[in-house]
């Protein structure tokens, strides 16, 4: 697995993504592309990742693109609420911005992240 200090490194899914689902490239089924598709569906939590014809690697790769995209983005928007949140002494709505993340979040490393502020600010994980 190739990660970073932070995580998962995901330049090469998100790299894929851009050739294949934005610019129309086609998807080249390479050991490595195959490789590089199950690892990140393990890294996002898609348990059913088959990717042994076009259309399902295909599949894989968008559902992969979204997750690691919306969990991004909700994450991103939520600690920027609980910090705004924080700032302004209201504790009890910072905890509530990690807990509705993790009410619907899927992704470890977003969880694990979402679960860290949390318990840093005394909410539980």
């Amino acid at each position: 697995m190739t990660t970073t200090e932070d995580g998962p490194d995901w330049d090469p899914i998100r790299a894929l993504a851009r050739q294949v689902l934005r610019d129309g490239a086609p998807l080249v089924l390479t050991d490595d592309v195959r490789d590089l598709l199950r690892r990140t569906a393990r890294e996002v939590a898609l348990s059913d990742a088959d990717v042994s014809t076009d259309a399902r690697a295909l599949a894989v790769l968008r559902e992969c693109s979204r997750r690691i995209t919306e969990g991004s983005n909700r994450l991103g928007d939520a600690l920027h609420r609980m910090y705004r949140h924080r700032e302004a002494g209201d504790y009890d709505s910072a905890r509530q911005e990690m807990r509705d993340v993790l009410s619907v979040e899927v992704v470890p490393l977003y969880r694990e992240i979402a679960q860290g502020q949390l318990a840093a600010m005394g909410g539980g994980g």
